[in-house]
């Protein structure tokens, strides 16, 4: 390839993304500066996180700017450097944006190994979503033998390691998600004890029905009407990871009962602990932990995971639309070149 080709933000969506909002530009391969790499990107991820990077309301990062290549992570192979950190040939994880090409320093790079395992699984189970899932667990949720978990959006990328780690923890898990295929996969693939579709005509009963002896944990990744259905099960000492809230990002006017004063007074007499979180607070702490215990299990198969893969980088507004509408099934990648 001679030049390099990025998408960017072209206009902040009102409501749901559409494909308005992204413009796709070309000019010339960046050349590296002294101590700096010029990488190739292989595989582009795609996480919930990026609505919010379009949208200029108060959050805990600075959004996209008009014009301004979009945020995202990626793996890429490094074709030039000019450090002696680095050499032609590396793999590498960094956060170059949906771009084939990009120059960085090498303190921006986080080695990739090319193993047994596809490279893809450092950007979803052994990446980002795999480590928001493992501290959200181990720092918040520390299931116990014999608990209850549910989980929702359980087929994705976070949700589909939280039930596994569950279960290597003694609790039972249950996923909350779309369709009965990810139900069906959630348990004949995952193990996960019990699955219930968000859009069953009485999802509360149902879930309900599953939950004979109320939830210890509740991971939270999606909000809106899953939470209604939930906060009635949560035990005493329930602990309620909250990590993402996909229903609420974009903008839509929530309509209908306010759950607020409930929900308050059932922290209040049964003692629960909701905690917010982002992974990145605890990446210097124990990402290398993560790595080690997790990386392992992911390798003999007993964690298992699924990917969503489209190809071309002209294909990551749409793709990224599908996954916030819940269209992917699996960790939602975009695979920009050839390795």
């Amino acid at each position: 390839m001679s030049a390099c080709r990025r998408i960017v933000l072209a206009s902040r969506p009102v409501g749901a993304p559409t494909l308005d909002n992204f413009r796709i530009e070309t000019g010339p391969i960046p050349a590296p500066a002294k101590g700096e790499v010029l990488v190739r990107t292989l595989y582009l991820s795609l996480d919930p996180y990026m609505r919010g990077r379009m949208s200029i309301a108060p959050s805990y990062a600075q959004p996209v700017a008009i014009g301004e290549t979009m945020e995202g992570e990626v793996v890429a192979e490094i074709i030039q450097s000019r450090t002696s950190e680095y050499r032609e040939g590396d793999l590498v994880r960094s956060k170059v944006g949906w771009c084939t090409h990009a120059t960085i320093p090498p303190e921006d790079a986080r080695p990739v190994k090319a193993g047994p395992m596809p490279i893809t699984a450092y950007l979803g189970v052994l990446g980002m979503p795999g480590f928001t899932a493992y501290v959200g667990m181990k720092l918040i949720g520390q299931p116990k033998h014999g608990e209850t978990l549910a989980v929702s959006a359980a087929a994705g990328p976070v949700g589909s390691l939280v039930g596994q780690l569950a279960k290597l923890a003694g609790a039972r898990a249950v996923g909350i998600a779309s369709g009965a295929a990810k139900c069906h996969y959630l348990i004949n693939t995952l193990g996960f004890d019990a699955a219930v579709d968000r859009h069953a005509e009485d999802f509360a009963r149902a879930l309900r029905d599953v939950c004979p002896d109320g939830i210890d944990i509740y991971f939270e990744n999606a909000g809106g009407a899953i939470w209604p259905a939930v906060l009635p099960l949560l035990n005493r000492y329930a602990r309620v990871p909250v990590c993402g809230l996909v229903a609420l990002y974009n903008g839509v006017q929530q309509v209908g009962h306010d759950w607020w004063p409930e929900t308050m007074l059932a922290i209040l007499r049964r003692s629960l602990v909701l905690r917010g979180f982002l992974n990145s607070e605890f990446a210097s702490e124990h990402y290398g932990e993560f790595l080690r215990e997790i990386e392992p299990l992911v390798a003999d198969g007993r964690i298992r995971y699924r990917e969503h893969i489209v190809e071309g980088l002209d294909a990551a507004p749409s793709a990224l639309i599908g996954m916030l509408e819940g269209r992917n099934f699996g960790k939602s990648l975009v695979k920009v070149a050839l390795w």
